[in-house]
Formats: structure tokens, sequence, C-alpha cells
């Protein structure tokens, strides 16, 4: 069966119409999947759940106190309906009047899914909420066990020897300023500016803290530890495996011997972790049979692969370097714990300081150190 010029002209717009019209029907689809699931993770930051007898009735409380917020930051005052708001939406319990006025529940998701969007050790690690300070008793070992008959006697084992992760909670602040003009403006989205400019500053810091802090006012980074070479490991200390020599990293069997440092109950969720420049290097190393050991994500969105492990960039792990630790391979959810203070988002508004203009200092408590250290392994370049 033939076609004439204008019959195939005809059939290929009525296919591209069909499938505009299903890119449409998909789009729309997308962004409802989406507001439900930003209603589901506000219901759930309040502790009410869609189906219960007074979820609707939060939901728009929450609703409510979000809209008396931003007429707060934009124009001061009302701030005692403003704090029973806050309780009526079951967001506060007034145990820290003093320390500002909790971000919306809405702002607050926002700002987490940006961070967590941005900071690789957050995607990583395991990630607790608690209403105080966190304590976990960890197992570093010892302990014995045996078997036995039914109705064979038990020897007494001995007992595991127990350390105590109990990382100090820290007050990480952002004081972004904007002038009284702006916020008269009725076109100027507070909200947005706000979660903007919180997420600039807290995205820097937990980054650079999770990975160099020294524990002295932020959280432990996981460079921030006694090292000891792998052979030599003990607890509360990390391995390290050679290799590389002071402006180069060419091997990759010191890549392999990394990859094997880390035991195989561990192993088999190991990440490398590294900086994009330290990526670029790797990403040029080849097997003895000349193939490449690094291999791109095979869709969008998947993480590109090195040694069948996945690779995750973060720019405040160091560049290869005499004496530096460029690359991680660990099982980042055993090893690393990050602790959010429930306390949330505080705000405090200060139009004084600088007249003409208002800062909004916002903080937000959060804790981290490596919980397991024998789920993390570095490279450790040569000294020269």
């Amino acid at each position: 069966m033939s076609y004439t010029k204008a019959e195939v002209v005809e059939i290929i717009r009525d296919v591209g119409k069909a499938y505009a019209e299903k890119v449409e029907e998909y789009e729309k689809n997308q962004q409802a999947m989406k507001q439900q699931l930003e209603s589901l993770e506000t219901a759930v930051a309040i502790r009410q759940f869609p189906g219960g007898g007074s979820s609707r009735t939060n939901l728009a409380e929450a609703k409510e106190h979000e809209k008396a917020f931003l007429a707060w930051a934009r124009k001061g005052g009302n701030e005692s309906a403003l704090r029973d708001l806050e309780i009526q939406a079951s967001m506060s319990t007034l145990s820290d009047p003093d320390g500002g006025f909790l971000v919306p529940v809405e702002m607050e998701k926002k700002i987490e899914r940006l961070a967590t969007d941005a900071v690789a050790m957050r995607r990583l690690a395991n990630v607790k909420t608690t209403t105080g300070e966190y304590k976990k008793p960890i197992s570093a070992g010892g302990a014995s066990g045996g078997w036995v008959a039914e109705k064979e006697g038990r020897d007494e084992t001995d007992t595991p020897e127990l350390k105590l992760f109990a990382p100090a909670m820290s007050e990480l602040y952002a004081l972004p300023e904007v002038t009284q003009k702006l916020l008269d403006m009725s076109d100027f989205d507070v909200a947005e500016w706000l979660i903007e400019e919180i997420n600039d500053v807290f995205v820097s810091m937990e980054g650079a803290a999770f990975i160099t802090g020294n524990a002295v006012g932020k959280p432990k980074g996981i460079l921030a530890y006694d090292t000891v070479a792998n052979a030599s490991w003990e607890w509360g200390k990390i391995g390290y495996v050679a290799g590389g020599n002071a402006s180069l990293l060419n091997d990759v069997d010191a890549l392999i011997n990394l990859q094997h440092a880390l035991k195989p109950v561990y192993r088999r969720n190991g990440i490398w972790l590294m900086n994009d420049t330290t990526l670029s290097v790797v990403r040029k190393l080849k097997d003895g049979d000349g193939n490449y050991i690094w291999r791109p994500g095979l869709t969008d969105g998947a993480p590109d692969m090195l040694l069948g492990k996945p690779v995750e960039v973060d720019d405040n792990m160091p560049d290869i370097g005499a004496d530096a630790y460029p690359i991680a391979f660990a099982d980042f959810k055993r090893a690393y714990t990050i602790v959010d203070h429930k306390a949330g988002i505080r705000l405090l508004r200060d139009p004084y300081t600088r007249k003409g203009h208002v800062k909004f200092y916002a903080t937000k408590r959060v804790a981290g150190g490596v919980s397991n250290h024998q789920a993390i392994k570095l490279l450790k370049i040569a000294e020269g």
C-alpha cells in the first residue's frame, strides 16, 4: 500500500499530536504525584496521616501557620498569634520560646530536599532525628559463641566490647539580609528567597563539616579521624591503603586493594567518594587489557560506576597530593551518622541592627560522626 506525500505529512502530524498529548498527560500526572508527595511529607512532619480523624484540621492549621509566618517575615509583629499557630499545627511545645519561630513545614521540607540533592553525605549517610542528644552503643567486636546440641550445656561466652557513639550537637546558622523595601513589594516571594538563602549557607557549611569538620562546634568529618595503615587497623581509627605518588594516581591495583580492604559485609554496599578533579583522573585509568575501569551510568540519574560500585562526587574531598586522602570507599549508611534535632529550623527577625534592612537569623542543630570505623577505608597518596 502506498501513500501520497500529503497523506504521509498528515500521518506524521497525527503521530506528533498524539505524542504531544501523551507528554502533556504525563507531565500533569507527574505534577499531581509531586503535590501528593509534598502533602504526605507535610502530614508526616506534623505527625498526622491521611485517613485520621484530625489530619485535615492539622494540615489546614499548618497552612494557616505558614501564612502567618510569611506575614511576620514581611512586617514583623503579632508574635503571640504566630506562636499559638505553631502549637496548633503540632509543630511546637514552646520548649524553647526564645529560640525564634519555626520555619513552616513546607519550607523546611524543601530546604531538606535541596540539601539532600546538594550534600553527598546527606544522601549517603545514616540520617537520624532526635529530640535531645543522640547516643547509641556500638559493638566493637569481641563477642564469642559456639555450636551445641539440644541438651548440651552452654559455656559462658565473652562479652562484646561496646563503644558509645554520641556526637555532640552543634548549632548551624545563616544570616541572610534583605531591604524592608523589597519585603514590602507584593511580588517579592519571601518564602523562596528565604529557602534559597538559608539552603545556600547550610549546604556549604554542612558539606564541608561532614568531610573535614574538626568537632569543635561542628560535626566531625570523615577525614578528621586518626588514620592507620589498614593492616594495623584498630577501632577509633580509619584504615588506609597506600597508592599513587605525590602528584599522580596511576595505580589501578591500589583502587582494587582499597575496595578489598573493606570487609565483604560492608563492601557489597560500598560507594566511592571523591572530588571532581580526582574523578577526572580516575576516569582515564585502564585495566591490563586497555579497558577503562570507570563506567558511566546506564540511565539518566543513575550513578557512574567504578570497579562495579557507584561513584559519588563531593568537592570537599581533597585533591590528589602529597599525604592526602582523596578517595574514600565505604558503606556510608553503616560508617557515618548524621543527627538532626527535631526542633527543626528556627528564625529570628532583626529589623534594628541596620535601619531599612532586615536580617533573618536562621538556626538548626545537627551532629555527625563516624559511627562504625570498620565500614570506611581511605586511599592515601604517598608523601613524595
